[in-house]
């Protein structure tokens, strides 16, 4: 029998991990295996996940509460799974999904099966993310169409913004003299100006 593991993600650092580790808890999992990442399931390059995977051995058990804490990008939560448990030939258990539990059917039927399920799992997580950036995306465009802005207002241009980008404009000055003149950075003063000639030239 390998060591028993567990792997917990939540998507930001303001969500609550405690329903994971509650889990995590009634399966009586030593403390330094278990492994929490708070971050975006979009991908695999996770801190904590990463080590996990240089920790885990052959005949290992590994627990994740639901398939979407693995991941939640359909075609990489597949390739993970192919690494977990052919690669490193260990076994896998999602709690909230008792067929993706690799310890059960190793038969060429219940493999079948796992498989079968686990890339509809896989489809149905990655199709929530998908719904969740157009309903985002469409929330943007409303707000947007009703004159809502998003971002930190802009500050007060300089008094002397004007003078300065009239030389700049006409090239008696540089565009790091111009910047330094308005006490802005370069990057700054270049974009101000383009609004600037943006609102003038309408």
């Amino acid at each position: 029998m390998g060591n028993v593991y567990g792997y917990i993600r939540v998507s930001t650092k303001g969500q609550k991990e405690e329903r994971q580790l509650a889990a995590m808890g009634e399966l009586l999992i030593p403390a330094r295996n278990l492994f929490i990442d708070k971050q975006s399931g979009k991908d695999f390059e996770r801190p904590n996940y990463q080590r996990m995977l240089r920790r885990l051995k052959k005949g290992d058990l590994l627990y994740v509460k639901s398939i979407d804490r693995l991941g939640r990008n359909y075609a990489e939560i597949l390739e993970q799974w192919r690494i977990l448990t052919k690669e490193l030939g260990i076994d896998v258990v999602i709690l909230d999904m008792p067929l993706l539990d690799t310890r059960r059917g190793k038969d060429l039927m219940g493999t079948f099966l796992s498989d079968i399920v686990l890339q509809v799992l896989s489809f149905v997580a990655e199709n929530e993310r998908s719904n969740i950036r157009q309903r985002q995306a469409e929330g943007i465009a409303a707000a947007k169409a009703k004159g809502i802005k998003f971002g930190r207002p802009l500050r007060p241009l300089p008094s002397n913004f004007q003078q300065i980008y009239m030389k700049w404009r006409s090239g008696q000055m540089t565009g790091t003299a111009a910047a330094s003149a308005c006490c802005l950075p370069m990057s700054t003063f270049l974009y101000r100006a383009k609004l600037y000639e943006k609102s003038n030239s309408v």
